[in-house]
Protein backbone atom coordinates (compact mmCIF):
# COMPACT_ATOMS: atom_id res chain seq x y z
CA UNK A 1 0.00 0.00 0.00
CA UNK A 2 0.97 3.92 -0.15
CA UNK A 3 0.24 6.48 1.86
CA UNK A 4 -0.42 9.44 2.77
CA UNK A 5 1.09 11.48 6.41
CA UNK A 6 -0.49 14.62 7.85
CA UNK A 7 1.17 16.14 11.01
CA UNK A 8 3.47 13.63 10.35
CA UNK A 9 6.10 15.52 13.02
CA UNK A 10 9.43 13.40 12.74
CA UNK A 11 7.90 10.56 11.33
CA UNK A 12 6.75 8.04 14.09
CA UNK A 13 3.77 6.44 12.04
CA UNK A 14 5.29 6.86 8.70
CA UNK A 15 8.74 5.04 9.92
CA UNK A 16 6.24 2.24 11.15
CA UNK A 17 4.53 1.61 8.25
CA UNK A 18 7.29 1.82 6.16
CA UNK A 19 8.68 -1.10 8.39
CA UNK A 20 5.11 -3.01 7.53
CA UNK A 21 5.93 -2.61 3.71
CA UNK A 22 4.17 0.53 3.36
CA UNK A 23 5.64 3.25 0.73
CA UNK A 24 4.88 7.28 1.75
CA UNK A 25 3.84 9.19 -1.31
CA UNK A 26 3.71 12.78 0.75
CA UNK A 27 4.22 14.16 3.86
CA UNK A 28 2.80 17.34 5.44
CA UNK A 29 4.30 19.00 8.96
CA UNK A 30 4.70 22.72 9.54
CA UNK A 31 7.49 22.42 12.41
CA UNK A 32 10.92 23.35 11.05
CA UNK A 33 12.92 20.83 13.02
CA UNK A 34 10.26 18.05 12.06
CA UNK A 35 10.72 19.07 8.45
CA UNK A 36 14.26 18.79 8.39
CA UNK A 37 13.43 15.01 10.28
CA UNK A 38 11.72 14.00 7.61
CA UNK A 39 13.21 15.20 4.70
CA UNK A 40 16.36 13.48 5.87
CA UNK A 41 14.96 10.24 6.58
CA UNK A 42 12.35 10.04 3.81
CA UNK A 43 13.88 12.01 1.06
CA UNK A 44 10.80 13.45 -0.16
CA UNK A 45 9.47 17.19 -0.27
CA UNK A 46 7.85 18.31 2.98
CA UNK A 47 4.47 19.89 2.06
CA UNK A 48 4.76 22.70 5.31
CA UNK A 49 0.55 23.45 6.37
CA UNK A 50 -1.94 21.02 5.61
CA UNK A 51 -4.29 24.31 5.38
CA UNK A 52 -3.06 24.73 2.13
CA UNK A 53 -3.33 21.53 0.45
CA UNK A 54 -5.57 21.71 -2.30
CA UNK A 55 -5.95 17.43 -2.30
CA UNK A 56 -4.20 14.71 -1.57
CA UNK A 57 -2.88 12.17 -3.80
CA UNK A 58 -4.41 9.04 -5.29
CA UNK A 59 -3.50 6.37 -1.64
CA UNK A 60 -4.85 3.75 -0.05
CA UNK A 61 -4.36 5.02 3.57
CA UNK A 62 -4.48 8.59 4.82
CA UNK A 63 -2.66 8.92 8.30
CA UNK A 64 -3.41 11.96 10.51
CA UNK A 65 -2.00 12.02 13.78
CA UNK A 66 -3.40 15.19 14.78
CA UNK A 67 -2.23 17.47 17.21
CA UNK A 68 -3.07 16.75 20.79
CA UNK A 69 -2.00 20.03 22.82
CA UNK A 70 -6.17 21.13 23.16
CA UNK A 71 -7.00 16.92 24.12
CA UNK A 72 -4.10 16.52 26.48
CA UNK A 73 -4.50 16.37 29.91
CA UNK A 74 -1.00 17.77 30.62
CA UNK A 75 -1.81 20.54 27.70
CA UNK A 76 -4.51 22.85 27.42
CA UNK A 77 -7.77 20.59 27.20
CA UNK A 78 -9.60 23.66 25.09
CA UNK A 79 -10.72 20.15 23.13
CA UNK A 80 -11.04 19.59 19.53
CA UNK A 81 -12.23 22.98 18.80
CA UNK A 82 -8.61 24.61 20.58
CA UNK A 83 -6.81 26.16 17.63
CA UNK A 84 -4.47 23.48 17.02
CA UNK A 85 -6.56 20.05 17.78
CA UNK A 86 -8.97 21.20 15.30
CA UNK A 87 -7.12 21.11 12.34
CA UNK A 88 -8.04 17.23 11.98
CA UNK A 89 -11.39 19.30 10.55
CA UNK A 90 -8.95 19.96 7.37
CA UNK A 91 -8.51 16.43 6.99
CA UNK A 92 -12.13 15.82 6.56
CA UNK A 93 -12.74 18.87 4.20
CA UNK A 94 -10.25 16.67 2.06
CA UNK A 95 -11.86 13.44 2.12
CA UNK A 96 -15.14 15.22 0.83
CA UNK A 97 -13.05 16.15 -2.83
CA UNK A 98 -14.50 13.40 -4.64
CA UNK A 99 -11.03 12.77 -6.11
CA UNK A 100 -9.86 11.71 -2.69
CA UNK A 101 -10.88 8.57 -2.02
CA UNK A 102 -8.83 6.15 0.30
CA UNK A 103 -9.15 2.86 1.45
CA UNK A 104 -8.51 3.81 4.91
CA UNK A 105 -8.07 6.58 7.37
CA UNK A 106 -5.82 6.06 10.45
CA UNK A 107 -6.35 8.72 13.02
CA UNK A 108 -4.19 9.07 16.53
CA UNK A 109 -4.54 11.15 19.55
CA UNK A 110 -4.53 10.71 23.34
CA UNK A 111 -6.68 8.90 25.81
CA UNK A 112 -7.60 11.74 27.33
CA UNK A 113 -9.96 13.23 24.56
CA UNK A 114 -12.79 10.15 25.31
CA UNK A 115 -13.70 11.95 28.41
CA UNK A 116 -12.72 15.29 28.13
CA UNK A 117 -15.95 17.53 27.67
CA UNK A 118 -17.77 14.19 28.24
CA UNK A 119 -16.04 12.65 25.08
CA UNK A 120 -17.13 15.41 22.64
CA UNK A 121 -13.98 15.37 20.93
CA UNK A 122 -14.70 11.64 19.72
CA UNK A 123 -17.80 12.36 19.48
CA UNK A 124 -17.47 15.25 16.92
CA UNK A 125 -15.03 12.68 14.74
CA UNK A 126 -17.31 9.95 14.96
CA UNK A 127 -20.28 12.86 13.13
CA UNK A 128 -17.69 13.53 10.31
CA UNK A 129 -16.60 9.99 9.43
CA UNK A 130 -20.24 8.96 9.51
CA UNK A 131 -21.50 11.76 7.38
CA UNK A 132 -18.37 10.56 5.00
CA UNK A 133 -19.38 7.60 4.88
CA UNK A 134 -17.16 5.72 6.82
CA UNK A 135 -17.15 2.88 8.91
CA UNK A 136 -14.69 3.80 12.04
CA UNK A 137 -12.89 1.55 15.07
CA UNK A 138 -10.40 2.40 17.86
CA UNK A 139 -8.86 1.00 20.36
CA UNK A 140 -6.39 2.34 23.13
CA UNK A 141 -3.28 0.63 23.35
CA UNK A 142 -0.33 0.74 25.04
CA UNK A 143 2.93 0.75 23.52
CA UNK A 144 4.68 -1.59 26.22
CA UNK A 145 2.57 -4.16 24.53
CA UNK A 146 5.40 -3.85 21.50
CA UNK A 147 8.58 -4.69 23.19
CA UNK A 148 9.37 -0.94 24.64
CA UNK A 149 9.44 0.18 27.85
CA UNK A 150 7.70 2.96 27.90
CA UNK A 151 3.96 2.92 29.38
CA UNK A 152 2.22 5.06 26.37
CA UNK A 153 -0.95 4.74 25.89
CA UNK A 154 -2.70 6.53 22.43
CA UNK A 155 -5.84 6.18 20.68
CA UNK A 156 -5.45 4.39 17.31
CA UNK A 157 -8.74 4.92 15.21
CA UNK A 158 -9.08 2.98 11.88
CA UNK A 159 -11.75 3.98 9.48
CA UNK A 160 -13.08 2.79 5.63
CA UNK A 161 -16.01 3.56 3.24
CA UNK A 162 -15.25 0.43 1.90
CA UNK A 163 -13.36 -2.30 4.15
CA UNK A 164 -14.72 -3.45 8.22
CA UNK A 165 -12.24 -1.99 10.06
CA UNK A 166 -13.10 -4.31 13.32
CA UNK A 167 -10.65 -6.90 12.26
CA UNK A 168 -7.39 -4.85 12.00
CA UNK A 169 -7.80 -3.60 15.73
CA UNK A 170 -9.61 -6.17 17.55
CA UNK A 171 -8.59 -9.32 16.24
CA UNK A 172 -5.89 -9.93 19.04
CA UNK A 173 -5.92 -9.40 22.49
CA UNK A 174 -3.13 -10.35 25.12
CA UNK A 175 -4.39 -8.92 28.11
CA UNK A 176 -3.20 -6.59 30.33
CA UNK A 177 0.49 -7.04 31.87
CA UNK A 178 1.26 -5.24 35.43
CA UNK A 179 5.29 -5.12 36.39
CA UNK A 180 5.86 -6.20 39.95
CA UNK A 181 8.38 -4.14 42.01
CA UNK A 182 11.44 -6.36 42.77
CA UNK A 183 13.98 -4.02 44.48
CA UNK A 184 16.41 -4.13 41.49
CA UNK A 185 14.80 -2.57 39.02
CA UNK A 186 14.53 0.87 37.36
CA UNK A 187 11.46 2.90 38.05
CA UNK A 188 10.06 6.07 35.75
CA UNK A 189 8.31 8.80 37.43
CA UNK A 190 7.60 12.64 36.35
CA UNK A 191 9.69 15.09 38.62
CA UNK A 192 7.45 17.65 37.13
CA UNK A 193 4.67 16.18 39.21
CA UNK A 194 3.90 15.43 42.55
CA UNK A 195 1.12 16.61 44.36
CA UNK A 196 -1.73 14.86 42.84
CA UNK A 197 -0.02 12.12 40.93
CA UNK A 198 3.75 10.62 39.81
CA UNK A 199 3.31 8.90 36.24
CA UNK A 200 5.01 6.06 38.11
CA UNK A 201 6.64 3.14 36.01
CA UNK A 202 7.92 0.02 37.71
CA UNK A 203 10.68 -1.39 34.86
CA UNK A 204 9.77 1.33 32.09
CA UNK A 205 9.63 5.17 32.02
CA UNK A 206 5.85 6.88 32.32
CA UNK A 207 4.82 8.53 28.88
CA UNK A 208 7.40 11.49 27.21
CA UNK A 209 6.05 14.37 26.97
CA UNK A 210 6.38 16.96 24.23
CA UNK A 211 7.46 19.61 27.13
CA UNK A 212 6.02 21.76 29.58
CA UNK A 213 3.76 24.29 28.85
CA UNK A 214 6.03 26.90 28.68
CA UNK A 215 8.10 24.94 26.51
CA UNK A 216 10.60 23.89 28.96
CA UNK A 217 11.93 19.71 27.99
CA UNK A 218 10.65 17.95 30.73
CA UNK A 219 11.86 14.14 30.38
CA UNK A 220 11.34 11.60 33.16
CA UNK A 221 13.52 11.12 35.73
CA UNK A 222 14.81 7.29 36.72
CA UNK A 223 15.12 5.84 40.45
CA UNK A 224 17.53 3.56 40.48
CA UNK A 225 16.45 1.47 44.06
CA UNK A 226 20.16 -0.33 43.98
CA UNK A 227 22.42 2.77 44.25
CA UNK A 228 19.49 5.42 44.90
CA UNK A 229 20.37 7.32 41.61
CA UNK A 230 18.10 9.87 40.40
CA UNK A 231 18.99 10.37 37.33
CA UNK A 232 17.07 11.02 33.16
CA UNK A 233 17.52 9.09 30.25
CA UNK A 234 19.85 10.85 27.14
CA UNK A 235 17.86 12.19 24.16
CA UNK A 236 18.88 9.25 22.34
CA UNK A 237 17.59 6.55 24.96
CA UNK A 238 14.76 8.89 24.29
CA UNK A 239 14.27 8.34 20.74
CA UNK A 240 14.92 4.50 21.62
CA UNK A 241 11.93 4.28 23.86
CA UNK A 242 9.73 5.80 21.10
CA UNK A 243 11.22 3.09 18.55
CA UNK A 244 13.61 5.18 16.35
CA UNK A 245 17.07 4.82 15.85
CA UNK A 246 19.35 6.99 18.27
CA UNK A 247 20.18 10.39 16.39
CA UNK A 248 16.67 9.90 14.39
CA UNK A 249 16.42 13.59 15.60
CA UNK A 250 19.63 15.19 15.08
CA UNK A 251 18.64 16.67 11.31
CA UNK A 252 16.42 19.00 12.83
CA UNK A 253 19.28 21.25 14.28
CA UNK A 254 20.18 21.92 10.67
CA UNK A 255 16.80 24.24 10.69
CA UNK A 256 17.49 28.31 11.66
CA UNK A 257 16.45 28.89 15.07
CA UNK A 258 16.21 25.28 16.26
CA UNK A 259 17.98 24.91 19.76
CA UNK A 260 18.95 21.35 20.90
CA UNK A 261 15.93 21.38 23.35
CA UNK A 262 13.30 21.11 20.97
CA UNK A 263 14.79 17.81 20.16
CA UNK A 264 12.94 16.71 22.99
CA UNK A 265 9.54 18.23 21.96
CA UNK A 266 9.65 16.55 18.68
CA UNK A 267 10.40 13.29 20.76
CA UNK A 268 7.67 13.34 23.15
CA UNK A 269 5.12 14.31 20.17
CA UNK A 270 5.93 11.41 18.02
CA UNK A 271 4.10 8.27 17.83
CA UNK A 272 5.51 5.09 18.91
CA UNK A 273 6.88 3.33 15.96
CA UNK A 274 6.25 -0.23 16.76
CA UNK A 275 2.82 0.84 17.61
CA UNK A 276 2.87 2.41 13.98
CA UNK A 277 4.63 -0.85 12.29
CA UNK A 278 1.67 -2.80 14.08
CA UNK A 279 -1.34 -1.08 12.45
CA UNK A 280 0.23 -1.10 9.55
CA UNK A 281 0.78 -4.85 9.57
CA UNK A 282 -2.79 -5.62 10.27
CA UNK A 283 -3.66 -3.10 7.74
CA UNK A 284 -2.08 -5.36 4.78
CA UNK A 285 -4.02 -8.50 6.28
CA UNK A 286 -7.34 -7.49 8.10
CA UNK A 287 -7.88 -10.65 9.57
CA UNK A 288 -9.05 -12.82 12.45
CA UNK A 289 -11.72 -12.76 15.38
CA UNK A 290 -13.66 -10.32 16.61
CA UNK A 291 -16.89 -9.83 18.34
CA UNK A 292 -19.73 -7.68 17.80
CA UNK A 293 -19.40 -5.87 20.86
CA UNK A 294 -22.33 -4.48 23.27
CA UNK A 295 -24.58 -2.08 21.97
CA UNK A 296 -23.87 1.49 23.57
CA UNK A 297 -26.69 4.29 24.81
CA UNK A 298 -26.36 8.12 25.85
CA UNK A 299 -22.45 7.85 27.38
CA UNK A 300 -20.77 10.44 29.41
CA UNK A 301 -17.29 9.42 28.06
CA UNK A 302 -16.21 6.89 25.27
CA UNK A 303 -14.89 3.09 26.59
CA UNK A 304 -11.26 2.14 25.80
CA UNK A 305 -12.46 0.25 22.69
CA UNK A 306 -15.58 0.88 19.78
CA UNK A 307 -16.81 0.66 16.50
CA UNK A 308 -19.48 2.31 14.47
CA UNK A 309 -21.94 2.80 11.60
CA UNK A 310 -24.40 5.11 10.59
CA UNK A 311 -24.99 5.92 14.24
CA UNK A 312 -24.98 2.80 16.13
CA UNK A 313 -22.01 2.36 18.66
CA UNK A 314 -20.75 -0.95 20.12
CA UNK A 315 -18.21 -1.19 22.93
CA UNK A 316 -15.66 -3.77 22.38
CA UNK A 317 -14.40 -5.59 25.60
CA UNK A 318 -10.35 -5.66 24.63
CA UNK A 319 -7.69 -4.65 26.76
CA UNK A 320 -4.91 -2.00 25.95
CA UNK A 321 -2.58 -5.20 24.85
CA UNK A 322 -3.22 -6.49 21.48
CA UNK A 323 -0.23 -8.33 21.51
CA UNK A 324 2.13 -9.28 23.75
CA UNK A 325 5.81 -8.54 22.36
CA UNK A 326 9.09 -8.85 24.35
CA UNK A 327 10.74 -5.98 26.16
CA UNK A 328 14.32 -5.54 27.63
CA UNK A 329 14.33 -4.87 31.34
CA UNK A 330 14.90 -0.43 31.03
CA UNK A 331 18.16 -1.13 33.24
CA UNK A 332 19.66 -2.99 29.82
CA UNK A 333 17.74 -1.13 27.64
CA UNK A 334 19.59 2.41 28.32
CA UNK A 335 22.18 2.34 27.12
CA UNK A 336 23.63 6.02 27.25
CA UNK A 337 24.93 8.06 29.89
CA UNK A 338 22.10 9.47 31.91
CA UNK A 339 22.19 12.55 34.07
CA UNK A 340 21.76 12.83 37.51
CA UNK A 341 18.09 15.09 38.19
CA UNK A 342 19.20 18.84 39.03
CA UNK A 343 19.31 20.05 42.33
CA UNK A 344 16.50 22.57 41.70
CA UNK A 345 13.85 19.97 39.72
CA UNK A 346 14.73 17.40 42.58
CA UNK A 347 14.08 19.92 45.51
CA UNK A 348 10.63 20.75 43.87
CA UNK A 349 9.56 17.70 43.24
CA UNK A 350 10.65 16.29 46.95
CA UNK A 351 8.71 19.38 48.44
CA UNK A 352 6.01 18.22 46.60
CA UNK A 353 6.34 14.47 47.18
CA UNK A 354 6.66 14.76 50.81
CA UNK A 355 3.91 16.96 51.38
CA UNK A 356 1.27 15.08 49.30
CA UNK A 357 -0.97 12.41 50.54
CA UNK A 358 0.06 10.28 47.79
CA UNK A 359 1.13 6.65 48.76
CA UNK A 360 5.01 6.77 49.57
CA UNK A 361 7.79 4.06 48.95
CA UNK A 362 9.79 4.62 52.05
CA UNK A 363 13.42 3.94 50.08
CA UNK A 364 12.13 6.04 47.14
CA UNK A 365 11.23 9.37 49.41
CA UNK A 366 14.80 8.76 51.57
CA UNK A 367 16.89 8.47 48.43
CA UNK A 368 15.26 11.79 46.30
CA UNK A 369 16.16 13.32 49.77
CA UNK A 370 19.85 12.53 49.71
CA UNK A 371 20.02 13.15 46.32
CA UNK A 372 18.97 16.70 46.78
CA UNK A 373 21.90 16.34 49.46
CA UNK A 374 23.98 15.39 46.84
CA UNK A 375 23.16 18.22 44.31
CA UNK A 376 23.41 21.15 47.02
CA UNK A 377 26.71 19.64 47.82
CA UNK A 378 27.86 19.41 44.30
CA UNK A 379 26.63 23.21 43.45
CA UNK A 380 27.93 24.68 46.80
CA UNK A 381 31.53 22.83 45.95
CA UNK A 382 31.26 24.35 42.52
Amino acid sequence: MNAVGLFAGIGGIEHGLSKAGFATEMLCEIDPGAQQVLQHHFRIAVQPDVRNLRSFPKVELVAAGFPCQDLSQAGRTAGIQGRQSRLVGEVFKRLRNPTTEPRWLLLENVPFMLQLQRGWAMGYLVRQLEDLGFTWAYRVVDARAFGIPQRRQRVLLVASRTEDPRPVLFASDAGERVEEFTGDVLCGFYWTEGSRGLGWAVDGVPTLKGGSTIGIPSPPAIWDPVDGSITTPSIEDAERLQGFEAGWTVPALEAPGVRRSHRWKLVGNAVSVPVAQWVGERLLDPTGDYGIGTKLTGTRTWPKAAWGHKGTVFSVDVSTWPVCRKSQRLRNFLTHERKPLSYRAALGFYERFRQSRLKKQPRFLEDVRRHVERMARSAAAA
